[in-house]
C-alpha cells in the first residue's frame, strides 16, 4: 500500500488510552485525507486505535509491529 507520511506521532511509553487521545488531537491539526504515522509500544493500542478509528471515521490504513513497536498508520476523514 503506498501513502506519504504527514505527520508521526511518538506515543512509546503512554498508556492507553494516551495515544488515542494525542493521535486525535494530532488529527485536529491535519487536513482531511492526510496519513498519520502513531508510533506505541502499548499493546492495548492494537486493539483500541483501530476501534477508535473506526468510531470516528478515520480509515485504518495498516498496522504493523517492529522489535516491540506498533506502527499504526490513520488516514484523516
Amino acid at each position: 500500500m503506498q501513502y506519504a507520511i504527514d505527520k508521526t506521532l511518538d506515543a512509546k511509553g503512554l498508556s492507553c488510552p494516551m495515544p488515542s487521545v494525542k493521535t486525535a488531537l494530532a488529527l485536529e491539526q491535519m487536513e482531511i485525507g492526510q496519513v498519520i504515522e502513531v508510533l506505541t509500544d502499548d499493546p492495548v493500542s492494537k486493539r483500541d486505535l483501530p476501534l477508535w478509528a473506526q468510531n470516528t471515521g478515520n480509515e485504518l490504513l495498516e498496522m504493523k509491529e517492529e522489535d516491540k513497536v506498533i506502527k499504526i498508520y490513520l488516514r484523516k476523514a
